[in-house]
């Protein structure tokens, strides 16, 4: 599918005075029609042709089967009654949910002797109706006398005792009969079939097959294409041991190598095994005991087995492999303990000029043990080299590395109230050195959390270099949220539970413009077998063990930024079952060290490497877009960002409060490099740049000055046509804020930030007039009379953040999911400024100054073959972003 560069807007912006005009103000299950009869017999027919097959290909076990994978499918853009697919007491099990082209698909494990629920389920609904009746109590022995051998009646509770409410099961002979009778003295409420909404949700009902387990966004491998699997197992976690014993004895008669060993969570067991398509699905058996099917992760423990003479040979390799940057290539500049650039893999993106320190006395090398400087470059430079390494193919680097050392060597250390002056001057060094470069500057390294998210003059000095208040330069800084150190280990440790409430981010990592990196996992296989008997201690997906967060802060400090912003990969630790939790190579990255013994790899985890990724993404989005702005490549990290549904479960549902929990937890999730860099033909995403004046004076007094009007491109008739088809709009609003760190109490006259910026789209069934109306009292017809405020247009979209939850920090992401038709309505959207400093406190002489921001756009639909992208392209309100290879 073609890669297409995002899209700016042009000439679409309005400027209308602004004043703040104050406040403002369940689905129904779609089933498809159905013949029950014909219906009924069709399900039945698939189910006994199912029966057949596996009878057919049963295998020969010395144990006796367990059962057997159903897949159930709905119609195109209908929903399957999940619930009621699964039955816990008769051990039918929901293994897995997945929707392709809008195909619902569940995967369901019917015990050998249990399929005979899902027939009976049929026949109820062939067979019976029910007749939902309401009548006065008098009328009672009436209803009652409907009764017979072939139609119950059962009569339910009333909030009303005056009115009964009763529901009359009848077989569809007697379906008129029975209406005729109850009409008399009572009304007909609803009349359905038996077990209706889980048997007309169903399209079809077949055998599983391999390719419904596979969970990866792209393509299952040839069906004769060994690879190695991470096998999801359904089973509970008492009964591992045996249930990984029998996957094992059925792969090893299909022709698959398994490992030792296995990881076991509440419902689910994971095992490596390799092989390919063909021998997994050569078994009814294996199939059965299938839930999910991933590609195994390349673990760093994989290359730090061997000698510094082999890896000096996959280093060789990848040298070999390798196209250098040009000297134009945006770069990460880390600042850190140093790096070694002999590293080879460093060096040729690496320029000695480029390493330089705070100090000249300290020296440009890795003075650190662990030399976290220099892994953190290889991190920034490649992200984990286990995936670098396992690539076939050139590898053409599309940035550099820069280094200012920040840290001294021992025994000399900074005194704290220096790391903002610190942080200042080795940033000051790079841009000297090379004043043209755009660079993603990497920090991780931070100090305790007492101010619990409160600014510190560390934060603040880095959000006045973001903010480019004192040389009008911004810029674009990564900090890590800090780590749990000391307290893993500690007997009150317990995962998550202390991430959440007594791990605030550390300093500096609540600056406001800043982009704080948590860290997360995916990796949870662990191979050595020195740790058996050993689990991760996170759930794939899930925060990794040591990051920090804002849920730690006190509730009062939830008004300040969300932190993290983005989470990335951190690693993993193992715990054994007598709570002793560690560290270990399988459950880490691979990255560079400069080891006297010759070694060049090393293993990495925590927020450190997240960091450095973080990092490397930005720059990655500048060498494809070299004249964005930095809150441009911020806002596009935060708008690619996603949660994991491990992430979903920790706070379920989309309630608000849940959303801000999940927000304070793992940030907006984890970025998207493809999302950040392309579009796709079903996918388009607006970029706009511009500054507002936020504020004025007038005569003597300072007012809020104007707010921006952007009409959308929208192919308004295109979308009308698509009707009901399923919509998603994302909305990112990204600017710096000028700090004011001082602790004054940040009332109305000592504000935190200079400004702030909000968003808001117009609402389906606004006029333009009301909207204008609706977000600012300079459109009344009376702005000095507030009963000449307009009646609002209620919102009818679904916001997931929400307005009120979304106007923390300096940068506000949200997203709605609807129908084509009511995208096309959504032609208009406002930017707006809210009180700062700026007004208050005229001294400062900051009344009149104009703020930057970018604002990130972008609709998209699950259907792949809806051209989107030509049809906002072809609108002359936008063009084609500069790539840089067109100069």
């Amino acid at each position: 599918m073609d890669e297409l560069p995002h899209l700016r807007l042009v000439d679409t912006t309005q400027s209308t005075p602004y004043t703040y005009a104050g406040p403002t103000g369940g689905s129904t299950f779609k089933l498809p029609p159905r013949d029950p009869s014909k219906h009924a017999a069709k399900l039945r027919q698939q189910i006994e042709a199912a029966q057949d097959e596996v009878r057919r290909h049963r295998s020969v076990l010395e144990r006796k089967p367990e059962g057997f994978t159903l897949t159930f499918e709905s119609d195109p853009k209908y929903d399957l009654k999940l619930e009621s697919l699964e039955n816990r007491r008769a051990g039918i099990t929901l293994v897995s949910v997945r929707t392709v082209a809008d195909v619902t698909r569940g995967q369901v494990f019917v015990p050998e002797e249990k399929l005979s629920h899902f027939l009976n389920t049929l026949d109820k609904y062939a067979k019976s109706v029910v007749i939902s009746v309401e009548c006065g109590v008098r009328f009672r022995n009436s209803l009652e006398a409907l009764g017979s051998e072939d139609v119950n009646v059962k009569i339910g509770v009333s909030k009303h005792p005056d009115i009964i409410r009763a529901t009359i099961t009848a077989s569809p002979s007697a379906q008129e009969q029975v209406t005729a009778a109850a009409e008399k003295f009572a009304s007909i409420r609803n009349v359905t079939r038996k077990n209706a909404p889980l048997v007309e949700s169903i399209s079809s009902i077949r055998l599983a097959v391999v390719e419904d387990f596979w969970e990866e966004p792209f393509p299952l491998p040839a069906r004769d294409e060994p690879i190695w699997w991470e096998v999801w197992l359904h089973g509970e976690r008492n009964s591992a041991e045996r249930r990984f014993s029998q996957f094992r004895e059925l792969a090893v008669k299909c022709g698959l190598r398994v490992t030792e060993r296995m990881i076991a969570f509440p419902e689910r067991i994971v095992a490596l095994a390799f092989g390919s398509p063909l021998q997994i699905s050569s078994s009814i058996e294996l199939l059965a005991m299938l839930a999910e099917l991933r590609k195994a992760k390349e673990l760093a423990s994989s290359y730090l087995i061997f000698s510094p003479r082999d890896q000096k040979a996959f280093a060789d390799d990848l040298l070999q492999r390798i196209i250098p940057p040009p000297p134009e290539a945006p770069a990460v500049l880390i600042l850190d303990s140093g790096v070694n650039r002999g590293h080879r893999l460093l060096s040729l993106a690496l320029e000695e000029s480029d390493t330089q320190a705070v100090d000249a006395a300290w020296g440009t090398a890795d003075h650190d043990d662990e030399q976290h400087g220099t892994g953190m470059a290889g991190t920034a430079l490649y992200g984990c080299l286990s995936e670098a390494f396992s690539l076939g193919g050139r590898l053409s680097l599309q940035h550099r590395l820069e280094s200012v050392k920040v840290l001294p060597p021992p025994p000399k250390q900074n005194e704290p109230e220096l790391y903002g002056s610190i942080t200042a001057a080795a940033i000051a060094l790079a841009e000297i050195q090379n004043p043209q470069r755009n660079r993603a500057i990497c920090m991780a390294i931070t100090t305790d959390a007492f101010d619990r998210g409160l600014p510190t003059s560390w934060s603040g000095a880095v959000d006045e270099l973001c903010s480019g208040t004192l040389d009008d330069n911004r810029r674009l800084m990564f900090v890590s949220a800090g780590n749990v150190r000391g307290e893993l280990s500690s007997r009150d440790y317990r995962y998550f539970e202390w991430n959440i409430k007594n791990a605030g981010v550390e300093d500096p990592a609540q600056a406001w413009n800043a982009v704080t990196v948590g860290a997360y996992t995916e990796k949870v296989v662990i191979q050595d077998p020195a740790l058996k008997g050993y689990q991760p201690l996170a759930n794939r997906g899930d925060l990794c063990p040591t990051s920090r967060t804002s849920l730690a802060w006190p509730e009062d400090h939830y008004s300040w930024p969300i932190k993290p912003d983005i989470v990335l990969e951190g690693g993993n630790y193992a715990e054994n079952g007598g709570g002793f939790r560690t560290c270990h190579d399988d459950l880490s990255l691979l990255t560079t060290i400069l080891h006297p013994s010759g070694r060049m790899l090393e293993p990495t985890r925590d927020t450190s490497p997240a960091t450095a990724q973080a990092a490397r993404i930005a720059a990655l989005i500048w060498a494809r877009y070299p004249k964005l702005w930095p809150e441009t490549v911020r806002g596009l990290l935060i708008h690619s960002a996603s949660w994991t549904p491990a992430m979903q479960a920790r706070f379920e549902g989309n309630q608000k409060s849940s959303v801000q929990k999940r927000l304070r937890c793992f940030g907006y999730g984890v970025p998207n490099l493809s999302r950040a860099l392309f579009c796709l033909q079903n996918t388009a995403t607006l970029l706009y740049e511009g500054e507002l004046q936020p504020f004025c004076r007038d005569d003597s007094a300072v007012k809020t000055h104007e707010m921006h009007l952007h009409s959308l491109p929208w192919p308004k008739r295109f979308l009308e046509d698509l009707a009901d088809l399923p919509v998603k709009m994302r909305v990112t609003l990204s600017y710096f804020v000028e700090p004011s760190p001082g602790r004054v109490g940040w009332g109305r006259m000592h504000r935190y930030q200079s400004h702030g910026l909000r968003f808001d789209v117009i609402r389906p069934l606004e006029t333009l007039g009301a909207f204008r109306k609706r977000l600012s009292r300079a459109e009344w017809e009376d702005p000095k009379d507030s009963n000449s405020r307009p009646r609002s247009t209620p919102e009818t979209r679904n916001w997931v953040v929400g307005e009120n939850g979304r106007c923390h920090g300096s940068i506000h992401s949200d997203w709605w999911e609807g129908t084509a038709a009511e995208l096309s309505a959504c032609e208009h959207i406002a930017v707006y400024p809210v009180i700062g400093w700026w007004r208050e406190r005229h001294h400062l002489d900051r009344v009149s100054r104009t703020a930057r921001y970018a604002l990130i756009i972008s609709i998209e639909t699950p259907r792949a073959e809806i051209d989107l992208y030509t049809q906002v392209k072809n609108s002359a309100q936008v063009v084609t972003e500069v790539l840089a290879a067109e100069g």
